[in-house]
């Protein structure tokens, strides 16, 4: 099959489009036709390797893994053993540890979920690490409940995006925080308020927020202290693009649950799981229509190191997707 792989840890470059094997599956896993692939920070870090602390889990010298790409949707075309619920032809998302930049990819049933039909193939490869993200930033990290006031920073990205309606719909007040053209953008998912951090600080309305979820990782955590409540959450998503070092823009993550012994304010980091479970909620609520995922632009397999480029350039408006 064609597939997007890689030999070395380094940039774009070192990406081939090229002939490799159609993976096998076993017990609890089908074989998924990939439609579309999610392009995410996560296939930055695979790529690069970088920050160095993660070549723990992808490789030390090299990729374990040739094949680049997490998210996908697509059609069933076998089954593995003892699968039962799910049948070839059914249409599906998840993830693929595998990877999912290639014609089809291997995916254990706990990582897959039905397709919601209201969706295209490019809308639903959005959703399995973006949106899965978002939804446990709000629910799990956040603890989001209605009446809230909530600050998403990052709100016109891929998880910023689902963010916003997310908290929306949990009936949060929701401020985004993003670029000057991307206001009407975050105002159209449903944010209440919209601060352009080229203009202004985070911080400008004091203490106000009862849950920040910061998705651009870039701010220090006392400035992001200063915009929330004496007891309010802070849930760091991301690493930001500081990928120096061991462990790159993700220090602040290990910072902060040190940092919260001695306060009131509760600050924690995130690491999203990749279940079915999330999927099937993100289903429902996509299918409710208080979901929608956002798309920014799309690129042929082929073109794979033009969309992680476009992607690391730090400014896409929702997802960019890999067309298979």
């Amino acid at each position: 099959m064609k597939a997007i792989a890689q030999d070395v840890y380094g940039s774009a470059e070192v990406l081939q489009l090229r002939d490799v094997d159609e993976p096998s599956i076993g017990a609890g896993q089908v074989l998924v036709q990939v439609r579309a692939a999610g392009v995410d920070p996560g296939v930055w870090v695979c790529m690069t390797g970088r920050p160095y602390a993660a070549r723990l889990a992808f490789g030390l010298r090299r990729p374990k893994v040739a094949v680049l790409g997490r998210a996908l949707a697509g059609v069933v075309a076998a089954v593995g053993p003892d699968v039962r619920d799910v049948q070839p032809g059914d249409e599906v998302y998840g993830t693929s540890p595998s990877g999912t930049f290639a014609e089809y990819a291997a995916v254990s049933v706990q990582r897959l979920a039905a397709k919601p039909p209201r969706l295209s193939f490019e809308q639903a490869a959005a959703v399995p690490i973006s949106g899965v993200t978002a939804l446990e930033s709000v629910r799990d990290g956040g603890r989001v409940k209605a009446g809230q006031r909530v600050m998403i920073i990052g709100a016109a990205g891929g998880i910023g995006s689902f963010a916003v309606q997310i908290a929306k719909e949990f009936g949060a007040h929701v401020t985004g925080v993003c670029s000057t053209g991307k206001v009407d953008l975050v105002r159209s998912l449903g944010a209440d308020e919209v601060i352009d951090y080229t203009r202004d600080e985070i911080d400008r309305d004091g203490p106000r927020y009862d849950v920040i979820i910061d998705i651009a990782g870039c701010r220090p955590l006392p400035l992001l202290r200063r915009a929330l409540t004496p007891r309010g959450t802070l849930v760091l998503t991301g690493g930001g693009h500081d990928a120096g070092g061991l462990l790159g823009g993700y220090t602040r993550q290990l910072r902060a649950p040190l940092m919260t012994l001695f306060t009131s304010q509760h600050l924690r980091g995130l690491a999203s799981r990749e279940r079915a479970q999330e999927l099937e909620e993100l289903g429902r609520l996509i299918e409710s229509g208080a979901v929608t995922p956002v798309i920014d632009r799309t690129y042929p397999l082929a073109d794979t190191s033009s969309a992680i480029r476009y992607l690391a350039e730090g400014h896409p408006a929702g997802k960019v997707i890999v067309t298979v």
